[in-house]
């Protein structure tokens, strides 16, 4: 009977996806993810594991090389660069995420965001939770630009959006032409995406490519009165040098869901930067989308345990592939 391990912090027993689970005659163990588990703590969690329904944990080829019994490993969620497919492929395991699993959540966030950054939604509250009483002028997002880097399902989901609100749209990536079919979005190259947005929102995957794509020099191409968004990955911005932007007047602002240390340590340069909110990583959030993520996550799980996995990600690296193929402009963000 494989033995089912659940990390996935808002999964509980006896819930509809453990219910679902236990009635195909699986077990299942509940572990769930609480702060930081260090190699050796995820090691004994995953070592009797024959498969595992997984949050955001790093599960490097240390980890994997000791679970032994490990077949299956489904992210319920859309990123899955804290996993190391590569050498889960070499392992025989197979790796799923659910792509667009929390599209409409994420596009929901982001309009949220740039509400609250463009009002200054955030400061008036503290402030006056403080015995203030703020009266600045904010901006409307009429006829604003706002800059999508990325154009998986989410970043798509903002258009129609941001659309409604009146802004103008652009974006840039790497999804064949063919699929740029959105009469409503501008393509363009990064460079000018920079230089025109007033707000700059972050959708694409966490590469080797895009590894610390918003750097000094990317914030010294935007406007001074432009805001960041990023509810894609920490690791997608130079902290750093969006701190230093900020503070120097380079650009206005930047509100992040996502941080490249989380929860956000002390030491964060983010940390006391008038000018940049960040969030607790909530954007895929809901109430919708964590049971639909719970729903075709079981439903993933079960079908890579009878070996006809429906969204693997590394299914061409197993040594017993099936000959599946990923494509490459997968959405993989959020």
């Amino acid at each position: 009977m494989p033995r089912i391990l659940i990390t996935t912090d808002y999964l509980r027993p006896g819930d509809e996806v453990d219910r679902h689970l236990r009635g195909h005659g699986h077990t299942t163990v509940h572990t769930s993810l609480a702060g930081v588990r260090d190699r050796d703590q995820l090691a004994a969690v995953y070592a009797e594991a024959d498969a595992a329904l997984v949050g955001h944990e790093p599960l490097t080829a240390e980890v994997l090389g000791q679970a032994h019994q490990l077949r299956v490993i489904v992210r319920t969620g859309v990123g899955y660069d804290a996993i190391d497919v590569a050498a889960a492929g070499r392992l025989g395991i197979t790796v799923s995420n659910l792509p667009g699993i929390n599209a409409n959540a994420v596009a929901e966030y982001t309009l949220g965001l740039l509400l609250a950054s463009a009002r200054q939604l955030i400061h008036t509250a503290t402030a006056v939770a403080a015995g203030g009483w703020p009266r600045q002028q904010g901006r409307e997002l009429r006829g604003a630009t706002l800059g999508l880097i990325g154009y998986g399902a989410a970043a798509r989901a903002v258009v129609p959006l941001a659309r409604a609100f009146g802004m103008r749209v652009l974006c840039t990536t790497s999804v064949p032409l063919a699929e740029r079919t959105d009469a409503g979005v501008r393509f363009v190259e990064l460079s000018e995406l920079l230089a025109d947005a007033d707000y700059v929102s972050v959708h694409t995957a966490l590469t080797e490519q895009t590894r610390g794509l918003l750097d000094a020099d990317a914030f010294r191409a935007m406007k001074p009165t432009a805001v960041l968004v990023n509810t894609a990955r920490g690791a997608i911005v130079d902290e750093r040098a969006l701190a230093g932007a900020v503070r120097t007047g380079q650009i206005a602002g930047a509100a992040l869901d996502v941080a490249v240390q989380e929860p956000l340590p002390p030491d964060s340069p983010l940390r006391g930067v008038d000018g940049i909110v960040v969030h607790s990583h909530l954007a895929g959030q809901t109430d919708q989308a964590r049971a639909a993520a719970g729903r075709e996550g079981a439903e993933e799980l079960l079908a890579s345990l009878a070996g006809r996995p429906r969204f693997a990600v590394n299914a061409e690296r197993r040594p017993d592939s099936t000959g599946l193929k990923v494509p490459a402009d997968r959405p993989t963000q959020a």
